[in-house]
């Protein structure tokens, strides 16, 4: 899927020179150089806090650059905002998506832009009509009267893809699109992608997954601490060559563990049942234990009852009937509370939803649960001294960036610092079981390596651990056990040291393990 070969060198339509974006003393972006052809994908790759986003944010308008040009289609442009970047062309999918939850589809899309009857009442039938002809053209199949909050995360992508459409881009920038998508979904945003550029577009990718680089993009510029480190074309480099010209060193991608050691089951599911916000059984007799001592590891594509087997486990949700045991103990539909004092802690799949709360600086979210307990209370009152003490240690433990801790709300971290800060709260709670879901996602081939190695810790520290993660290659690498999630149920169980990942794929579908 390389479109290189014919790619004319004078088509440039975008060319950032030597920019500097500073904020106060911090220089975010440190003379970077990148110059994006017509026609091509041209991926960003840095670590989480490189400054990728901040680079496609003064692209977009939304940040003035410190120092430093950009040209769009060879013209010298000073940017007053992201309407002026729409006017020229460009257009931004961000990473936490932007859409309006009681809309419909048609509604967020024209949404500013609405074509008007007699002038003043909205044409829903001329809007309904062009997203429709956009949605086929670019192969992106949508309801244009779904609301959005009844329709999956790939769905919401694509509403932004039309929606930047819609306004007339031909520069696209999107900002780690496929952090939340399953398989299947990356799958078909490589192909919408692909599409796009066929038809003259340009894609830049602000990513981190080396795959998805090599799978889609035709250049590759890499950004390490905010400073410019080269541009390659993707055909010429392997996923290692990226990987350390990504974080400056060798990475190793495979999980160093010893083999797990068993004990006691820590937590034990019989005959769940629930319903989805639909009404609809979505779980539908599931089962399930976990030992001291072991990672188990649950497969599936989105929405075969994963999110509510989470959210039940964590207090979030209320089951119809069935069991579940924490240490013998009975917990079925326990507030988070009563879930959390039973010895659960959770790395939530929605980190800005369930994990944080944005506004509070780092040092407070990572006490949350024990804000009211010795030694971070006193009398009644936070000792800040000892908060701050703790918020330090953590930050230096876990490589948060930016490291002054009581300042910065966690709103301002990059999305990897912020899951950064979710782990290093959960697994410093020290609780008997620790749920991880998709713990990883928007991280960096450092970062992951670095929080496989903590969940890999919990275990061996003769926790049990949950993870439950739609990255197969996750799945694969830290289980030593994988259950299959379909339909509601449990459709099959490997030793994760047997597992294979077409076997583990045609379970996923519904297949059974020995057909």
């Amino acid at each position: 899927m390389n479109h290189v070969s014919h790619i004319d060198e004078t088509n440039v339509v975008i060319a950032m020179k030597d920019i500097v974006k500073k904020f106060g003393n911090f220089t975010a972006n440190d003379h970077i150089n990148l110059t994006v052809h017509k026609g091509e994908v041209h991926a960003i790759l840095g670590e989480n806090g490189a400054g990728k986003s901040t680079l496609m944010n003064v692209l977009y308008g939304l940040y003035k650059p410190t120092s430093g040009s950009i040209e769009i289609n060879g013209k010298a442009v000073e940017l007053s905002g992201p309407k002026h970047a729409i006017s020229l062309g460009i257009g931004m999918v961000h990473q936490h998506f932007m859409l309006i939850q009681p809309f419909t589809v048609t509604e967020n899309i024209v949404l500013g832009v609405e074509p008007a009857k007699a002038g003043f009442v909205v044409d829903t039938k001329t809007a309904k009509a062009k997203v429709m002809e956009l949605s086929e053209k670019y192969g992106m199949a949508i309801d244009p009267d779904a609301k959005i909050e009844d329709i999956s995360v790939g769905m919401q992508q694509r509403v932004e893809i039309l929606k930047v459409l819609y306004r007339g881009a031909q520069t696209l920038i999107l900002d780690e699109p496929t952090a939340s998508l399953t398989p299947q979904e990356i799958d078909e945003l490589m192909e919408i992608i692909d599409n796009l550029t066929k038809d003259g577009k340009s894609v830049i990718l602000i990513t981190h997954k080396l795959k998805e680089i090599k799978a889609a993009s035709d250049y590759c510029t890499i950004i390490r601490q905010g400073k410019y480190i080269d541009t390659v074309k993707v055909s010429e480099v392997t996923e290692n060559d990226l990987a350390a010209m990504m974080v400056g060193r060798e990475v190793n991608f495979v999980v160093e563990k010893e083999e797990a050691k068993p004990e006691e089951t820590v937590l034990e599911i019989k005959d769940l049942h629930a319903i989805d916000y639909r009404g609809v059984e979505i779980l539908k007799g599931f089962n399930l234990n976990v030992r001291r001592g072991e990672i188990v590891g649950i497969a599936g594509v989105d929405g075969n009852g994963q999110t509510e087997l989470v959210e039940i486990l964590t207090g979030l949700k209320k089951a119809t009937g069935g069991s579940v045991t924490i240490l013998g103990q009975e917990m079925l539909n326990k507030t988070p509370k009563e879930m959390f004092d039973a010895g659960v802690s959770s790395i939530p799949a929605d980190r800005q939803k369930h994990g944080l709360i944005l506004q509070f600086s780092i040092e407070d979210n990572l006490i949350l649960q024990h804000y009211n307990e010795e030694p971070f209370s006193k009398k009644g009152f936070l000792d800040r001294k000892v908060i701050r003490k703790q918020a330090t240690e953590l930050q230096e433990k876990f490589d948060i960036r930016p490291r002054n801790s009581e300042a910065k709300p966690a709103i301002q971290l990059s999305g990897g610092n912020q899951q950064k800060v979710i782990i290093a709260r959960e697994v410093t709670n020290n609780k008997d079981l620790l749920i991880a879901v998709n713990p990883t996602r928007g991280l960096d081939v450092g970062a992951i390596e670095f929080v496989h190695k903590y969940i890999v810790e919990q275990r061996d520290k003769n926790k049990a651990v949950l993870l439950v993660s739609f990255e197969l290659d996750e799945i694969m690498s830290l289980s030593d056990r994988i259950e299959v999630i379909f339909d509601g149920q449990i459709n099959g169980s490997v030793s994760a040291a047997d597992a294979d990942e077409k076997e583990l794929g045609f379970m996923m579908a519904g297949g059974k393990k020995d057909e």
